[in-house]
């Protein structure tokens, strides 16, 4: 009679193993930017924002360059790698092991904004990537 016992909770045991699932290492939060499209779409009007507002909105630009007109180009860059890892263990009745499991995504975002003489916005383009 005891071993029919034991027999039964060893069972019950495996069976609620092979249920059970793991934490995946947590990574630290992702530091919030507004140099996001929405923002940017949203804030920046052609013939109408200035430097000024700019740098409110976005702090201040990566690069600094002129172009051929001589119009200034401030180019701001947000590059985010995102990783994630850990073991997925399974135990079940026909079974009894692990597998590594991870997961990477990549994510730039590049703004480009041409000013005119009198620092007000001509022209802005938008690069996103994810991968």
């Amino acid at each position: 009679m005891k071993k029919g016992i034991l027999l039964g909770l060893l069972c019950i045991g495996i069976l609620l193993a092979s249920c059970a699932q793991f934490p995946k290492e947590q990574q630290e939060p992702a530091q919030l930017s507004n140099l996001t499209f929405g923002v940017v779409k949203s804030k920046i009007i052609k013939g109408q924002t200035t430097q000024e507002e700019i740098l409110k909105i976005f702090g201040s630009p990566n690069i600094i360059t002129k172009n051929k007109a001589n119009n200034e180009v401030w180019n701001y860059s947000k590059m985010s790698y995102r990783a994630t890892s850990g073991e997925d263990n399974r135990t079940g009745i026909f079974w009894n092991g692990s597998r590594a499991v991870s997961s990477t995504t990549t994510a730039s975002f590049d703004l480009i904004v041409i000013f005119d003489e009198n620092d007000v916005v001509i022209d802005y383009s938008v690069i996103s990537a994810k991968f």
